[in-house]
């Protein structure tokens, strides 16, 4: 799973890409950006017009949004925390976000080239989105067990994160950060307690996930807490006596701000809201639910596609696979049924790795084995490497089995490939190749890093995401196996499917959650029902969905769409069709709707057919 996801993402607190939040209530001073209606958007041809309005939205957005800003590796604003759920901020992001659209629909499309007319349908889409998401309270749900504040700010004060830590404005840096993040969690409390009165709370469910990691992070003395990580071994930048001052400001700042504010908030959350939450789990319980379901639905797939049409695809497509794994059962000779297959490759020792160690050793290997491929299909390769990691033992327990960290701009830190070792027996070997493909080359890594690269498009589009599409390229890229030499072995072949499998499960479970009354039982065991999963990969997959409603259905809607592009592009050239300049053409536009891709392929087609070349 990669972090880009668009605004939807802030309904389940995943803040990391939103395309703007807002500064604190007493805001520091910040970099002054241009307006749009000044000479720099409004002069030049509409192309040149709207590049500029483009890039003055980015840098008012980056100023708004200083954890985005981090990621990137923009260092600008990394003293800052937003209060990203305050009343101040949500009006000032409204404001810009209505600013800037208008700004835009001054330009007229047809007068665009063609990745400036792209630019230009992705820009007002978005824009519109965001504005939309006001309609609905995302605000008195900001934390839940999947992501969120409270745990980027642990991933970062880790050290192992974005948030650098080489001299003693970097540690300054973070110690302002603290600051901040006790008024975030201040604010927290005060709208979850507005959510209480209003009706808009956690399932308990999710609160109950919630307790135990915020116990862990709450936890001290100073000196055995993660946060103490970036002090127990300075950089070479530091010298001793600013050694001596920062170790003892850092004591103080955890002792008095940080830790007290993560126990606050664990307290508030086990004492206060737990006995508020609710015990029913589907969006559609909340106040106007079903249309706030319907936008998440529309945003994450960036289709109209309703709930119901993507149950029955979701049904279509867990029976086709069923019968997919069915034809593995029987090429491996095994005498039961596929229920019992299931049992089979869940328990027997041969399916599994002995330590943690070993399962990050696999990975390694299979990136060097898949890098030495990647020509054979593509003809664009990232600059930015990436390392596998495993993911850190605070937020292991709650999170998916893997997931991707896109690399700084400036390549100062490599894209990072996060590895789940909490339970070995969720990621069996066999599972191990569709997993790279998808989560690495020539999936995330490669499109995400290609994506950053593309330094003629404004950064809107460099580095912003559709859901749909960074995730539907990942699962594509799992199709791509057997012509990169994966999946001979047939176990490994059955890796593939049982993970295409969990993607289409996720069709049927999400909208049964969320629209058709589905309990959490009730989905957690038809996972179990039709797939190899893990028991605790399932729980921790269904209350992901819980969560999270509506983004677990991007993936398989996204794959299906490029899929289906890729066939209309075969189909209308032929003997023409060239794979390597189709990949080109697809990695080279970015992350975009799948409305604006599909438009995107038909105009590439047309071009194809009328040059008789297959350049970009």
């Amino acid at each position: 799973m990669s972090p880009r996801a668009g605004i939807a993402a802030l309904a389940a607190g995943a803040l990391l890409l939103l395309t703007a939040c807002g500064q604190a209530e007493t805001p520091r001073a910040e970099t002054s950006t241009a307006l749009p209606g000044t000479a720099a958007a409004a002069a030049g041809q509409p192309g040149e017009r709207l590049f500029r309005l483009a890039e003055d939205y980015f840098e008012e957005a980056l100023a708004l949004n200083p954890l985005r800003a981090t990621f990137l590796g923009d260092e600008r604003y990394n003293d800052r925390l937003a209060i990203d759920i305050a009343a101040l901020h949500r009006e000032r992001v409204r404001e810009m976000e209505s600013r800037y659209l208008a700004a835009a629909l001054e330009i007229d499309p047809e007068a665009l080239a063609e990745q400036d007319r792209l630019t230009w349908e992705v820009f007002t889409a978005e824009r519109r989105q965001t504005l939309e998401a006001f309609e609905f309270p995302f605000h008195l749900l900001p934390v839940n067990q999947m992501g969120g504040v409270p745990q980027v700010v642990a991933m970062l004060g880790s050290g192992e994160s974005a948030q650098p830590f080489e001299d003693v404005a970097d540690y300054e840096n973070f110690l302002s950060r603290m600051d901040d993040f006790a008024r975030w969690v201040d604010q927290a409390i005060e709208n979850m307690r507005e959510g209480m009165q209003r009706d808009v709370v956690q399932p308990r469910v999710i609160v109950d996930k919630m307790v135990p990691q915020l116990d862990e992070l709450a936890a001290g003395p100073p000196e055995d807490t993660l946060f103490w990580a970036p002090v127990r071994e300075f950089p070479a930048g530091v010298d001793e006596p600013a050694r001596e001052r920062l170790t003892g400001a850092w004591r103080a700042a955890l002792n008095d701000t940080l830790l007290p504010a993560y126990a606050r908030l664990r307290d508030f959350v086990r004492d206060e809201y737990r006995p508020a939450s609710r015990a029913s789990v589907g969006w559609t319980a909340l106040p106007g639910g079903d249309a706030w379901y319907a936008y998440q639905v529309r945003t994450q797939t960036t289709t109209t596609l309703t709930p119901d049409e993507i149950h029955r695809l979701g049904l279509t497509e867990v029976s086709r696979i069923r019968a997919e794994m069915d034809r593995v059962r029987r090429e491996v000779g095994f005498e039961g049924d596929l229920q019992a297959f299931f049992a089979h490759l869940k328990t027997d020792p041969q399916f599994f790795f002995d330590s943690p160690a070993a399962v990050l050793e696999a990975y390694r290997e299979l990136k060097a084995r898949i890098d030495g491929e990647l020509p054979r299909l593509f003809s664009d390769f990232p600059k930015a490497d990436y390392e596998i990691r495993p993911v850190e033992a605070f937020r292991a327990e709650s999170a998916a089995g893997a997931s991707y960290q896109e690399p700084s701009v400036d390549g100062s830190r490599p894209g990072i490939f996060y590895v789940n070792t909490f339970n070995l027996k969720a990621q069996p070997r066999y599972g191990t190749e569709t997993l790279s493909l998808h989560e690495a080359s020539p999936g995330h890594h490669f499109q995400i890093s290609i994506q950053q690269e593309l330094t003629d498009l404004p950064s809107v589009r460099r580095f912003g995401g559709e859901t749909a599409y960074v995730e539907g390229w990942a699962l594509y890229a799992e199709s791509l196996g057997p012509a990169l030499g994966m999946f001979k072995d047939p176990y490994q072949d059955y890796g593939r499917l049982n993970d295409e499998q969990l993607r289409a499960m996720r069709l049927v479970v999400d909208t049964g959650l969320h629209s058709k009354g589905w309990t959490r039982e009730r989905a957690i065991q038809y996972m179990l029902d039709n797939s190899s999963l893990a028991e605790t990969d399932v729980v921790a997959e269904v209350e992901r969905y819980i969560a999270w409603p509506g983004q677990a259905l991007a993936y398989k809607i996204g794959q299906l769409t490029i899929a289906r592009l890729r066939r209309d592009a075969e189909t209308a050239l032929g003997e023409r069709f060239d794979l390597k300049a189709w990949h080109s053409m697809i990695l080279r536009g970015g992350a975009l709707p799948m409305s604006v891709l599909s438009a995107r392929n038909e105009r590439w087609i047309a071009a194809q057919k009328a040059s008789g070349t297959q350049g970009t």
